[in-house]
């Protein structure tokens, strides 16, 4: 039986990354220290797909690295990792010296993702406070901009990975422009700046206490709990648009940068990522009006078939011309989606 002593950490990393993210994590975690006197926590956008995430980072760091369980007691020097299809969060344990565990969370996807970043950043937040750091590296579009807000909203500090080193720099770039970020550094030096972090930036903040805002409070709420009008209403106000998830009515949440919407079951999207969705959904419309066009030309051919068995030349005309201008229809369409999507793709 192992009866190693768990001592609770008292700082916290926090670590959000995407596309590039897995040749990125290797080079974080092999910058960090064996001794590191905080938890370190990690989201990568893996979906709902199998994950050896943890072995891979394993083989560059000189600390323990896993998948992350429900309840696991955040210790200091060890590294967590986001199971594929769950969120995860922290909970403070009721209390001023309470331990800080983990909680994995089917909720809501935010910004099309579980795991999602900013529901991480947001928990450690409301329970670290000052002691908590976010660090965000590649990756598109902009998830963990609204948590690492709210990182520095409770006092803590914020690192970002160099957005020309970045595979993908949309994360980063974002994160810089909307946040005050503490450091811009490549992946390879944020361990030892994180380490001279811990023992000069956060030893000032050690005994202090700095108000959870609201705003942070209530959407940590919302990834267990299903938010009525009252309780959004709170936070933002009813929007033109519908969650391209449940399409519920969307709620564009008051003074945030970027522009942010959640729904009353709890999915959250950036505006940058709810355009992207929303162009998910009218590409998959397009092809699915694509589909049914060639089936109804078949289904014409089919019909003028029977109409010349039983002698109905002119009926069988008509159904021919009919499906000559169905067969264009869908071929214009066809073309205008093949189009679209090469002009859409990376250079």
């Amino acid at each position: 039986m192992n009866l190693r002593p768990i001592f609770a950490a008292d700082d916290a990393v926090v670590v959000g990354a995407s596309t590039g993210g897995v040749a990125a994590l290797q080079s974080f975690v092999a910058g960090l220290p064996p001794n590191l006197p905080a938890a370190v926590l990690i989201v990568m956008h893996i979906g709902n797909h199998d994950s050896i995430l943890p072995s891979l980072m394993a083989r560059n760091s000189r600390l323990p690295v896993r998948h992350a369980r429900d309840g696991d007691v955040l210790e200091p020097g060890r590294i967590l990792v986001a199971p594929p299809d769950f969120h995860l969060v922290v909970r403070r344990d009721p209390g001023d010296g309470g331990q800080r565990r983990v909680v994995l969370s089917r909720g809501a996807r935010e910004n099309h993702a579980r795991p999602a970043i900013d529901p991480l950043f947001r928990s450690a937040a409301a329970a670290y406070g000052p002691r908590a750091i976010g660090v965000i590296l590649t990756g598109m579009l902009d998830d963990g901009t609204a948590g690492l807000q709210a990182i520095k909203a409770c006092g803590g500090k914020a690192i970002v990975q160099v957005p020309e080193e970045a595979q993908a720099p949309d994360m980063p770039e974002s994160a810089i422009r909307n946040v005050a970020v503490d450091r811009v550094l490549p992946v390879a030096d944020i361990g030892p700046a994180l380490e001279r972090m811990l023992d000069d930036n956060l030893a000032a903040a050690r005994g202090q206490r700095r108000e959870v805002p609201d705003w942070v409070n209530l959407e940590n709420r919302l990834m267990t709990e299903t938010a009525d009008v009252e309780t959004l209403s709170q936070i933002g106000a009813p929007s033109t648009f519908t969650c391209p998830e449940c399409h519920g009515t969307l709620w564009e949440i008051r003074g945030t940068t970027p522009t942010r919407f959640r729904c009353h079951t709890g999915h959250a999207f950036t505006e940058r990522h709810l355009c992207a969705e929303q162009g998910e959904a009218v590409e998959a419309s397009l092809w699915s009006a694509v589909r049914a066009l060639s089936e109804k030309e078949k289904l014409l051919r089919q019909m003028a078939d029977s109409a010349i068995s039983a002698g109905y030349a002119e009926t069988a005309g008509d159904y021919l011309a009919q499906a000559a201008a169905v067969q264009r229809d869908g071929e214009v369409l066809r073309r205008l989606l093949v189009s679209t999507e090469a002009t859409e793709q990376p250079a």
